[in-house]
């Protein structure tokens, strides 16, 4: 935390940081009083959903110079850890569970859509709370993010087959890659590179990373304020969803584990596999969501609902996951 000699708007940025989980946490409970009050305001918030998302996505990429995600590439152990914990374990996991949800198509869509993708922004925050290697995670988010937008559709074959094309299209697809992974990774490219050339490019850079947080809670806050309406108008389906969202986070403290054990990880390397294993990318699945036909409107609930779960998960997480993963670390 910044010393009592900076700015203050540095000392903010300190607080803001040392103050994550209790931030995002304030910034749902506001979200689900705004929602629930203030209804009428949920399609306009909807609307504002995917431009703070990619705003958010665009300075977690400037942390990322393209020199370290390239190195990262080079970190043998630990991303192939991260590769199989993510797109082999996961799909396992979530084929063992998939035979139990209700046939309800939407919540089978909603379920999978959110379970199949790894999350690529807080996990950052709670990981390196928890003493994981949060460096070597944040260099690796592009390539997570790219994976999951090639293997999501793949993944959607496999589970629900000719069904697939009655009830999603490939356009909203597209459109996320478009929208949350290629602009936003040119521009903060472009950005360092603009950087590295000017003092004011790097000044610019800097008051864009000090916004994380802030942004952070503004996506959170868009989320829960404009579908908790929703949510609380489903909640049969909420009660058959939540179950298994929380059978799949103490699956993957434990299958998370053993990963890094296999992979023979050190500690911070093998703490951020387990995280990263276990957290799900609500917020950038929701849109897909959100672009779905009619007769799939629940889907959306379904993808709050483990929102929801997971953040209360995280936090038990970040206490549980040191016991778990325990010992000398040594290089991943």
């Amino acid at each position: 935390m910044p010393d009592g000699d900076e700015s203050d708007g540095s000392g903010v940025a300190g607080w803001m940081d040392d103050h994550q989980i209790a931030i995002y946490i304030g910034a749902i409970v506001v979200g689900v009083v705004v929602g629930l009050l203030a209804p009428a305001a949920g399609p306009g918030l909807e609307v504002a959903i995917n431009p703070v998302l990619g705003v958010l996505l665009y300075v977690t990429f400037l942390q990322v110079p393209a020199s370290e995600l390239v190195r990262s590439l080079r970190a043998g152990r630990f991303l192939g850890a991260v590769m199989v914990v993510n797109f082999v374990v996961v799909p396992l996991v979530v084929a063992a569970m998939f035979g139990f949800l209700p046939a309800d198509q939407a919540v089978r869509v909603g379920f999978l859509l959110v379970l199949l993708a790894p999350c690529v922004d807080y996990v950052i925050v709670f990981s390196g709370l928890a003493g994981g290697s949060n460096d070597r995670l944040l260099a690796a988010t592009p390539l997570l993010l790219l994976a999951q937008m090639v293997l999501l559709p793949l993944f959607l074959v496999l589970f629900l087959g000719r069904q697939l094309g009655e009830v999603v299209e490939a356009g909203p697809f597209l459109e996320a890659f478009l929208v949350l992974i290629v602009v936003p990774l040119a521009l903060a490219w472009s950005t360092q590179a603009w950087a590295a050339r000017q003092p004011t490019g790097a000044r610019v850079a800097a008051g864009l990373s000090a916004a994380m947080v802030p942004l952070m809670v503004a996506t959170l806050f868009a989320v829960v304020a404009s579908q908790v309406a929703k949510v609380g108008g489903e909640l049969s389906v909420v009660a058959r969803v939540a179950p298994f969202y929380v059978v799949f986070l103490l699956v993957m403290a434990l299958l998370g584990t053993l990963v890094a054990r296999l992979f023979r990880l050190g500690v911070r390397d093998g703490r951020a596999v387990v995280f990263t294993g276990a957290t799900r990318n609500s917020l950038v699945v929701l849109p897909l969501a959100l672009a779905l036909p009619d007769a799939l409107a629940a889907a959306p609930v379904v993808i709050v609902t483990q929102t929801l779960v997971e953040v209360v998960g995280m936090i038990v997480y970040v206490r549980l996951v040191p016991r778990l993963v325990r010992g000398h670390d040594r290089p991943g």
